[in-house]
């Protein structure tokens, strides 16, 4: 099948990723709407890629070498132990963990510069409405504009508006806690040596954790990447509308922490982290921290009439899962080769959703497992030592899908 018109909702990593599988996959005439009017490139937090899924889209033409990544090699578990020797804490575990870091403004960049030049971007274009019919899909923007394609595909996150257009009554459910997120310069770093550029850190808590790992800087240095997963105290003043029928998702950006989320913040930095941790989020400025509460859901398929849904559009697992982007990729991968084998638009809408609409919904359900884990319903850390943190984490991973489950096309 060749040919045709592709409409592609939402110009970010799953945007473009989605784009040049259109191309790649014989369509003719592509448009990518991106809301956002400036350079996507400005975000700077981190993102993680197993290596044995590197290797599949390396393969598979999606990425390479040349987009700018950091080597992990192990992960480190602490704890906060005042009788500590360390001010890393205590070590309870080290564990394999062998993944690329990215930092999520370059590698937008790189896959943004490997569209074709006939693709038209339109940067600033908010879709308003998706109107799936007979033979099409009619595509309103909030200037007024309207045209129409053969083929809709919504990258347009979990607030998709195109996923509205074919499952309306699907929304995201919220998980009851937190991600604070944070990136800064290495340079701020007090005394890095005693971290290791290859150690993703895990520092936990009870009730919680921290995730802290570097990421390149798009400029050949490196920056310092961190998530803090935990449920606020209750009762406490979020500033967030968290009921979904009334507000939808939300989140807050750069420099929007509230006075009471900062100082619960702070109260985790300083009494529940050791005290290397503490001071690395300590070390984050204001406007360089925001939050994101968890949600999520997945839709009961990937596809409906001629509208497609990629990326956190089709389903949001919690970030636990480390292959947000791997998945956004593998859905790129698997939609060029739905749309270079099948001989019709049904066909190729079929192949693509019966990849898809199974494996986004084994990572949402890992995201619930790891939440409920390291968040929800977290062990005596303490009392932990290397085996027993081996045999919990086999228990939380299941059937070893962290990074994101291999390619099966």
């Amino acid at each position: 099948m060749r040919g045709g018109s592709v409409a592609v909702v939402g110009g970010s990593i799953a945007g473009c990723a989605a784009a040049l599988a259109a191309h790649r996959g014989g369509a003719d005439e592509i448009t990518v709407y991106e809301r956002a009017a400036g350079d996507l490139a400005d975000r700077g937090v981190g993102l993680a890629m197993h290596d044995s899924r590197y290797a599949e889209l390396e393969s598979a033409g999606y990425v390479d070498a040349a987009m700018p990544w950091v080597q992990l090699v192990r992960r480190r578990w602490y704890v906060r132990d005042d009788a500590a020797a360390s001010p890393l804490g205590r070590e309870i575990a080290v564990m394999p963990f062998p993944f690329r870091t990215y930092n999520w403004g370059p590698l937008w960049r790189e896959l943004r510069g490997r569209i074709p030049e006939g693709v038209d971007f339109r940067a600033g274009a908010t879709v308003r409405t998706v109107h799936p019919g007979e033979g099409g899909v009619e595509v309103t923007t909030d200037a007024g504009s309207t045209t129409r394609h053969d083929l809709v595909i919504g990258a347009d996150g979990y607030r998709s508006a195109v996923r509205a257009a074919g499952f309306g009554d699907v929304r995201p459910a919220y998980a009851g806690y937190l991600a604070w997120r944070g990136a800064f310069p290495e340079a701020r770093l007090d005394d890095p040596g005693l971290w290791a550029d290859e150690d993703c850190v895990y520092a936990v808590f009870p009730g919680g954790h921290v995730i802290i790992y570097r990421i390149p800087d798009g400029a050949g240095g490196h920056r310092v990447n961190w998530v803090l997963y935990t449920a606020p105290p209750p009762g406490l003043d979020l500033g967030l509308g968290l009921d979904l029928r009334l507000t939808g998702p939300t989140s807050l950006p750069p420099g929007g922490l509230t006075e009471a989320l900062a100082a619960h913040l702070g109260y985790v930095a300083d009494e529940l982290l050791p005290p290397y941790w503490g001071a690395l989020l300590r070390e984050t400025a204001p406007g360089e921290l925001f939050l994101q509460p968890m949600y999520d859901f997945t839709a009961p398929r990937c596809t409906a009439d001629r509208v497609l849904l990629a990326g956190d559009a089709a389903a949001v697992a919690r970030p636990h899962t480390g292959a947000g982007a791997v998945k956004a990729l593998q859905d790129a991968t698997v939609l060029e080769s739905a749309l270079t084998a099948a001989g019709t638009w049904a066909d190729a809408l079929h192949a693509y959703d019966a990849d898809r609409t199974v494996s986004g919904r084994s990572m949402v359900d890992l995201g619930r497992r790891l939440g409920g884990a390291l968040v929800q319903a977290t062990p005596d850390w303490h009392a932990m030592d290397q085996a027993a943190m081996e045999t919990w984490w086999k228990q939380a991973d299941g059937g070893g899908a962290f990074g994101g489950r291999r390619l099966t096309r």
